[in-house]
């Protein structure tokens, strides 16, 4: 997966209460400019239904979530956070970018076209990582995570696009 030196992409990461791909009941952006974090915005979101099977995972309940905004609602200040980005990046992408088409829909709202890159790709592909799931990458790269945490896997995911930028940029002998 070619890496070119982007302006400005953002990191992106959803938990979902169900199995429901629109069940989207957090979510985090951190957006990277110029090499740079920029910004970190981060949301609870009233799911489509009040059952909740990851609790366990992430820590949110009905209760967490029964006041917040719909992902329709949260649509405005949702997209504003999508500006002017030329990608976005996600550990297993194809995860996050199903809740994102599928809370779209769910919202009738016209699903992102913005491509993804994702980082369990670019750890294979640049560090030669096995097994690649979030807390392996960052134990390899050193980088804190506070796992299924919208706003620390957002996080954690610019920082392993920044690094495999760096890495690409400089590459090291092994």
């Amino acid at each position: 997966m070619p890496i070119s030196t982007p302006s400005r992409f953002a990191a992106i990461d959803f938990e979902t209460a169900d199995y429901g791909r629109d069940s989207a009941c957090s979510v985090a952006i951190v957006t990277v400019e110029n090499g740079t974090i920029v910004s970190r915005w981060q949301h609870l979101i009233k799911p489509p239904r009040r059952k909740f099977d990851f609790t366990y995972l992430h820590g949110i309940g009905w209760r967490d979530v029964e006041n917040q905004p719909t992902f329709g609602e949260l649509w405005p200040e949702f997209q504003a956070q999508l500006a002017n980005l030329q990608f976005l990046v996600a550990h297993n992408a194809g995860f996050d970018k199903a809740v994102l088409n599928a809370c779209c829909v769910q919202a009738k709202i016209k699903p992102q076209t913005l491509p993804f890159k994702c980082t369990v790709q670019l750890a294979r592909t640049t560090w030669d990582i096995f097994p690649t799931k979030l807390p392996n990458v960052c134990q390899f790269l050193k980088i804190p995570l506070e796992h299924h945490k919208a706003e620390s896997d957002a996080e954690a995911c610019a920082q392993i696009m920044l690094a495999a930028m760096a890495a690409v940029a400089a590459p090291t002998v092994r």
